[in-house]
């Protein structure tokens, strides 16, 4: 997860074409790739267009690619990734948990929405329009890989940026909304604005066809049903306000997430170390 997508200055440079030629014939073939195609298909046969255009595709059969399990420790901490002299910090909270092969992600899903999904969520009425440290902090679950078995798992966590000065007060004040959720759980009325937003509103998100090949191929390559978008929508319809409490808690218990701070290490490690939300490191800019 550490590692750039687009690879390093060493990794790329290692890259020739025999390389090439050679993910080429392992990965690119018939019998590891699906074809998606949205559209307007009326007096199309797609059947013998497919036969047209890829049907003299060959290859063996791949073997199966080994997907080792997503690890990692979440044990409470702070890292300070130190760049003196910045004005901003950039925060990263949180930690490994479900994916969308759990059946507690719609709830995961319902609850981090009213917990950061949006401009009238806790963590932005507070830290945003109450206190005024920040312009907008959102908490998310980000996918990560899955394996064909549907083992998997998400980044769930909690991301904004707050003026160097008030980091300290800006954290305590969020983990204070994620004592008070623990404590007192969500409201109904929340519950039913966030399920306005996300299926109110979902027809729009697959207006063009590009958007819904994209879904389309994502469950393919994270080994989901063709139907579990639709599915999903229904299921956080039906999503209580206990359930999405329970879920959002779980996922951000405050004993154990992993805060890192991006930022001016002299300005903001001894307030950051004073609020007691773990072990405080700090480590140089690369």
């Amino acid at each position: 997860m550490s590692r750039p997508r687009q690879g390093t200055e060493e990794t790329v440079r290692a890259v020739d074409s025999a390389a090439v030629r050679s993910f080429y014939d392992r990965h690119v073939r018939p019998a590891t790739a699906t074809a998606v195609v949205v559209g307007d298909l009326t007096g199309t046969d797609l059947d013998e267009l497919l036969g047209e255009t890829l049907g003299a595709w060959t290859g063996a059969p791949a073997k199966p690619r080994p997907v080792p399990p997503v690890t990692a420790d979440d044990t409470g901490r702070v890292v300070v990734v130190d760049r003196p002299g910045a004005v901003q910090t950039q925060l990263l909270i949180g930690r490994v948990g479900p994916d969308r092969h759990d059946r507690v992600w719609p709830a995961q899903v319902l609850g981090t929405y009213c917990l950061g999904g949006t401009l009238t969520s806790r963590l932005d009425r507070v830290l945003r329009e109450e206190k005024g440290y920040t312009y907008g902090v959102r908490a998310f679950g980000q996918v990560l890989r899955s394996a064909p078995d549907g083992s998997g798992a998400a980044m769930l966590a909690i991301s904004g940026s707050v003026d160097t000065p008030n980091t300290g007060p800006a954290l305590q004040d969020l983990f204070t909304v994620l004592r008070k959720l623990a404590a007192e759980g969500l409201t109904d009325a929340e519950r039913d604005v966030a399920v306005q937003n996300l299926v109110g509103v979902a027809p729009l998100k697959y207006e063009t066809a590009a958007a819904v090949a994209g879904t389309l191929a994502d469950q393919v390559e994270q080994h989901l049903p063709d139907d579990y978008q639709a599915t999903l929508y229904q299921q956080l319809a039906a999503t209580g306000t206990v359930e999405a409490t329970a879920a959002v808690v779980n996922a951000f218990p405050v004993d154990r997430l992993v805060t890192v701070l991006v930022g001016d290490a002299a300005q903001i490690k001894e307030p950051v170390e004073a609020l007691g939300i773990g072990h405080v490191t700090v480590v140089a800019a690369e």
